[in-house]
């Protein structure tokens, strides 16, 4: 069975037929679902849906770029939630200079506040990082990164860079983009990677793999991502699935003893 590590199953892309969807994913071979916060709002979302479906846990954070409005509060309420059984991972946090907003010091400031939080919680960490691979990694070096634990979310830098993130003893999240044919740099990532390092993740509603890019993306999809690693890796398909969903379960330790009804 296949876990998905991140998706955003609180998104209104999802408001007509969600319930139907996630209901609906054992039996397309989907396991469990790791739903991800992205700002405050949305990570109260992930921990309702959390309580509603057996197979949905939870990550609880703030994107880079919500962080404007951010309050000491709001790290005080992440803290406190953290203790709930179904949340797993501090995140998605980090730096996104894409968009470039709001001002860098912003984002950098409640990045490494996130970091504080998922270490205080014992929690591992799903970091985002668009466009800002040097100040991303400096800080997750300065920050002891390593000590935390976590996984580099949909990846997307260079062999380089992956090796300093692996040697962190970093997962990396492998998703759509892994199907994509212009997608050169992330299969040379792939090919380089030892498989114990590797997650499989949607970023649902985002991201959707060929043959169905540009579509709404959701879990289901991943075995398109499955035989994509798997043609790279010069495995099994069912090998992928086996390697990948052991990895889940170290990444997101509180899962270790799950159980999908």
């Amino acid at each position: 069975m296949i876990i998905d590590t991140h998706a955003h199953y609180d998104d209104e892309a999802f408001d007509e037929d969600r319930d139907a969807l996630i209901r609906g994913f054992y039996d397309r071979g989907i396991e469990m679902v790791v739903n991800i916060g992205a700002d405050m709002e949305s990570s109260r979302r992930t921990i309702l849906l959390a309580e509603k479906y057996d197979n949905i846990y939870g990550a609880i954070g703030v994107h880079p770029n919500e962080t404007k409005n951010l309050r000491e509060e709001d790290m005080q309420w992440l803290t406190a939630a953290a203790a709930h059984p179904k949340v797993v991972a501090i995140g998605e946090i980090g730096l996104d200079y894409y968009w470039d907003e709001p001002e860098r010091e912003t984002q950098i400031k409640w990045f490494v506040r996130q970091l504080d939080v998922a270490r205080q919680v014992k929690l591992p960490v799903v970091i985002h990082s668009r466009e800002a691979a040097k100040d991303t990694l400096d800080i997750m070096k300065a920050e002891k990164g390593g000590e935390i634990g976590g996984v580099i979310h949909c990846f997307s830098y260079s062999v380089e860079m992956a090796r300093e993130y692996l040697n962190m003893g970093f997962f990396l999240g492998i998703g759509g983009v892994a199907t994509f044919k212009n997608a050169r740099r992330l299969k040379e990532v792939i090919q380089y990677m030892p498989m114990d390092r590797m997650v499989l993740e949607t970023d649902s509603p985002y991201l959707t793999p060929v043959p169905y890019r540009g579509k709404r993306n959701n879990s289901g999809y991943l075995p398109y991502v499955v035989d994509a690693v798997a043609e790279l890796k010069g495995m099994s398909a069912e090998d992928v699935i086996a390697v990948t969903r052991e990895n889940a379960l170290r990444l997101y330790h509180k899962c270790d003893d799950i159980r999908v009804k």
